[in-house]
């Protein structure tokens, strides 16, 4: 039997809308995705300093389902929005959740990964379902993220210092070097670290964070505010990259499970 093409094997509405995504993007100019490449494995440079990682991978997906081209620019995770409201960058694709606070400041595509938040100790440590045996104890959070807020509004009451940084990776050699008691962030980022050499002594504590007010609806691309042509064509190429298995062989990639999520 012969392979449908992709536009007869999807529905109707969807190939439709990737057709009028492409005509929207088709001419304008490159379109700017910020990145902060410093969180594997979605994001992290190789030794001759070139970008990976899943975030990475999907991006050009995305791009060649657009029929767009796509420029990289780097930066700080806590600095990819206000880069949007200033037109330094057009998306920012950097594994950022999509919440209700965030929403305000920006537009967001829907969810193209899931994933809920968890701490991280030495193997061995116990933590309660309220965290009071945190007390005192320093934990390693990733600035503006919404483990952050979490940390900010849960930990800090409850007596526990939270230390802020820039990126993951830094926080990984703060742990290493003993000045950190914990870390608190994205379960499957976490996974990675502890399935590599410098994870080994350290594993998951805790209950996993699952609260919709903080884990929000999942990682979302995010835009400009008012820009629903980019956010259309961006959902239009998520379907579509979904739908014609570009998606699970990226996944597959680095993942042994599915991480879209229900």
């Amino acid at each position: 039997m012969k392979k449908r093409t992709l536009l007869t094997a999807l529905p109707l509405t969807l190939a439709l809308s990737l057709i009028a995504s492409s005509h929207v993007l088709a001419a304008d100019k490159p379109l700017r995705i910020g990145i902060e490449a410093a969180y594997p494995p979605f994001a992290s440079k190789t030794q001759e300093g070139k970008i990976e990682g899943f975030d990475y991978d999907i991006g050009n997906a995305l791009c060649a389902q657009m029929k767009a081209k796509c420029v990289w620019v780097e930066g700080e995770f806590d600095g990819l929005i206000p880069s949007l409201k200033v037109k330094k960058i057009d998306m920012a694709l950097s594994s950022m959740t999509i919440n209700e606070d965030r929403k305000k400041s920006v537009d967001f595509s829907h969810k193209y990964y899931f994933t809920s938040s968890r701490l991280v100790m030495k193997d061995g440590a116990v933590v309660d379902d309220q965290y009071a045996s945190l007390k005192g104890k320093t934990v390693g959070v990733q600035r503006a993220t919404t483990t952050d807020r979490y940390a900010s509004e849960v930990f800090e009451p409850k007596g526990v210092n939270v230390k802020r940084y820039s990126n993951n990776e830094e926080i990984y050699m703060d742990l290493a070097s003993g000045r950190l008691d914990a870390i608190f962030a994205d379960t499957i980022p976490l996974s990675d670290f502890l399935s590599m050499p410098r994870g080994k002594g350290y594993a998951f504590v805790g209950p996993e964070l699952k609260d919709p007010k903080y884990v929000g609806e999942g990682a979302g691309i995010a835009v400009r505010k008012g820009n629903t042509a980019l956010v259309s064509a961006l959902n239009a190429a998520i379907d579509g990259i979904r739908a014609n298995g570009e998606y699970q062989k990226i996944s597959q990639k680095y993942f042994k499970s599915d991480i879209y999520g229900d």
